[in-house]
């Protein structure tokens, strides 16, 4: 190592291990389970690996929406800076959560901000509230960006589990009083990823009274909010009271196939918008004007995440009645795009499964079935309903393949 690695090596701050960055020997869950993809096909050449724990919509972003990108692309009035983004967009934003939540009363000046995706947009927000040894409350399994942020910032970010005898949410009564005093931030996200709950009216009302009791407020990240199949989709700012205690974020990605053009906005709490807004002013100039009218488009079009709510329902249906005919437990989720199931403890009269992990990487090893293990609360598997397919009758022959490479195996629960 030259001097000049030397000296930089031990100037790296300790949020990311100080000297020691760079040098853990740990393999996360999601480079194992690329590497035993990679040696999978390689030692079966020619054989189609079944890439169920995809979690991208697997096609591409309705031809309207790419038109109208193209169209506005071209002029050059979209060519500058946005910041905080375009009026249009907002006042879109607005119209959107009226039609389709019914979230009445957002001024698009005050209430609502575009972000360059959601995950930016969950990473600033402990820098609008979190002090070292401030705490934001995590629900787990889940997402961690935003409780990685607040770790970032000397402060603590504490996991509420989410159990299936509790419907995949999470007890706010058990929560330590002492934690509670520190407390600044509660993230929320429904329809859940990975276990595809959906919360309900009567929860979110709760976790109104939790916040105003507990001066917290509440970040709901709702990528998947359009993606629901029982019943209308429902918004934590439709509960009364919610606007007065956080905000929501909501995506394009998931809802409108717009995974790679990173859009997305907040909508909520006008303090929590501005603070955004200005903690936004000093990392981004704000996303390209001709994605953010693509973006309207998508908006004023929410008859297309209908339709592909749709697939997602029926390619989850698929997925269920197959894994239940191999002795699992499956039941369609309220949301997402997730299937999200107990691991098996062995095989029958052969191999044991000590983790959701064990038995992740021997679907792929053994059988070229890829799914996202989940070892945080009990051990489950995360099966997604973005698996590449060319049309209906390719999905049920994917599901029979499946079918035929898990035959020969019992597994035990």
């Amino acid at each position: 190592m030259s001097a000049r690695e030397t000296y930089i090596q031990k100037l790296f701050a300790n949020r990311l291990g100080g000297s020691q960055f760079g040098k853990d020997t740990k393999i996360y869950k999601f480079e194992k389970i690329k590497r035993a993809k990679r040696a999978a096909l390689e030692a079966n050449p020619g054989k189609e690996l079944i890439d169920l724990g995809v979690g991208e919509p697997d096609e591409m972003a309705y031809p309207g929406i790419v038109k109208c990108l193209q169209l506005e692309a071209e002029k050059p009035e979209n060519r500058g800076y946005t910041d905080n983004g375009i009026e249009d967009f907002k006042k879109a934003a607005v119209k959107y959560m009226e039609k389709v939540y019914t979230v009445t009363g957002l001024d698009p000046a005050k209430h609502v901000n575009h972000t360059i995706g959601s995950k930016p947009g969950l990473a600033m927000v402990p820098s609008l509230f979190i002090n070292p040894g401030d705490v934001a409350l995590m629900t787990v399994p889940g997402y961690p960006v935003l409780g990685t942020h607040t770790q970032y910032l000397g402060g603590e970010a504490h996991n509420l589990p989410l159990t299936e005898e509790n419907h995949f949410l999470p007890d706010l009564k058990k929560i330590d009083p002492k934690v509670l005093k520190r407390a600044k931030l509660l993230c929320l996200n429904y329809p859940n990823n990975p276990t595809g709950a959906t919360a309900t009216r009567e929860f979110y009302e709760e976790v109104v009274e939790f916040a105003k009791a507990h001066n917290i407020v509440v970040i709901q990240d709702a990528p998947y909010a359009a993606l629901t199949y029982n019943g209308q989709p429902l918004s934590f700012l439709s509960v009364p009271g919610a606007i007065d205690v956080g905000a929501e974020f909501h995506s394009l990605s998931k809802a409108y196939n717009m995974t790679g053009w990173r859009l997305a906005f907040i909508a909520g709490n006008e303090l929590v918008v501005k603070g955004l807004a200005h903690v936004k002013d000093n990392i981004d100039s704000g996303q390209f004007a001709a994605i953010q009218k693509a973006g309207i488009y998508a908006l004023e079009h929410p008859e297309i995440s209908k339709e592909i709510a749709e697939k997602y329902k029926r390619r989850l249906t698929l997925m269920v009645d197959t894994l239940n005919s191999l002795g699992f437990s499956a039941k369609m989720p309220g949301g997402s795009f997730f299937l999200y199931v107990k691991a098996p403890k062995g095989i029958a009269e052969g191999r044991r499964f000590e983790s959701a992990e064990d038995f992740s990487q021997y679907l792929i090893v053994e059988h070229l079935i890829s799914s996202v293990p989940w070892d945080d609360v009990g051990h489950f598997a995360r099966f997604s309903a973005t698996f590449a397919a060319k049309d209906k009758k390719d999905e049920i022959r994917i599901m029979e393949e499946i079918k035929k490479r898990l035959s020969t195996v019992r597994f035990e629960f």
